[in-house]
């Protein structure tokens, strides 16, 4: 009989609504949002407009169908756009953009920080040339998952979009997590979207709503994303159902984002004095938590883990754990107890 899982921490995404956001669901005014007509996805879209500092908000299925409305209306067929060789636009999005919008990607190398050199974006800008495509957007990410959840500060962000601009370039932020990165940084999050011209923020991750994202931008730039989100699919009817719960997330749960941080400080601190695990705790700034183990390892290790009822993704020698409201102190050191018997069993193996 498979084990029990008691600690799921494959991603935030596992997160569940709360019970004040099942019964905002529940009693939600709704209406057809394809007429503009959803009283309630209106007041989140406006809602999270004014939290980011743009003029207006658009309700999205998901953060991946957000980047890709973001691109699709500030770039079109033949076009290129920088991205990080380790953004999630250009590893987990399916290609997307090029698949879709005939859009070439461009990928520069992502700093530990998860920032860009701006020599580097200077060098990817391309001149006006027949021969090559036109640079028109530069895509930023924060918080940056693949270089473990780290926090892109104001003034990192500003530096980048400034060189971006200087060559009339438009700048995208994934703001998949981005009120980790406030909350970490402890800044208003306007201070992290003024220097970008659009931003998606995801309410189904550390925000635990069960569907959705939110894009922003100006008036003019959303009117086009609209249009793109209906070309996708994505224009929904009823849909303050789920609005709803986005109301209460940007409500309720942004401030305790840092509870989560201090849970991955926390499984951080432990997994370091394992052996056989690779990590440089100092770095945890958010709610997540990448570490290496023995190239080859790694999905040997999830499987023990699973049978210990701790849940993580596989993968080959760079493992993550992702913590989000649901998972309590307790649970970091169950999961700890856990690891130390399956590292020990790991080690032995390979003895």
């Amino acid at each position: 009989m498979p084990a029990k899982i008691r600690v799921d921490l494959r991603s935030d995404t596992v997160s569940k609504p709360t019970p004040e956001m099942r019964k905002a669901m529940y009693d939600a005014e709704v209406g057809d949002d394809v007429y503009g007509d959803d009283p309630t996805t209106n007041r989140l879209q406006e809602k999270a407009a004014e939290m980011l500092g743009k003029e207006a908000g658009l309700f999205v299925t998901s953060g991946t169908q957000s980047n890709l409305v973001a691109v699709l209306a500030q770039a079109t067929r033949g076009d290129e756009i920088i991205v990080g060789d380790k953004c999630h636009i250009f590893n987990s999005e399916a290609g997307g953009t090029s698949v879709l919008g005939s859009i070439v990607m461009y990928p520069i190398k992502t700093q530990p920080d998860g920032t860009f050199d701006t020599e580097d974006i200077n060098g990817a800008i391309k001149p006006r040339d027949y021969h090559k495509p036109t640079t028109v957007l530069l895509c930023l990410e924060n918080t940056h998952n693949l270089t473990g959840g780290r926090a892109v500060t104001p003034s990192a962000t500003k530096k980048m979009a400034d060189a971006g601009r200087k060559k009339g370039l438009r700048v995208h932020l994934d703001g998949a997590r981005l009120f980790n990165a406030s909350a970490a940084l402890e800044c208003p999050v306007t201070e992290l979207t003024k220097s970008v011209d659009t931003v998606g923020f995801c309410l189904s991750k550390s925000l635990c709503c069960p569907i959705g994202s939110v894009l922003c931008g100006d008036k003019d730039f959303i009117g086009e994303a609209k249009r793109w989100r209906k070309m996708l699919g994505g224009g929904m009817r009823q849909v303050g159902i789920v609005a709803a719960a986005g109301i209460v997330a940007l409500d309720t749960m942004v401030d305790r984002l840092a509870d989560d941080h201090a849970n991955a400080k926390k499984l951080a601190g432990g997994l370091v004095e394992i052996k056989g695990i690779k990590l440089d705790a100092s770095i945890v700034q958010t709610n997540i938590v990448r570490f290496g183990v023995p190239k080859g390892s790694g999905g040997k290790i999830a499987a023990l883990l699973k049978e210990e009822g701790v849940q993580i993704n596989g993968g080959d020698s760079d493992l993550r754990m992702v913590t989000y409201h649901g998972v309590s102190s307790a649970d970091i050191e169950f999961t700890l107890r856990s690891m130390r018997k399956v590292m020990s069993i790991v080690n032995k193996s390979a003895a």
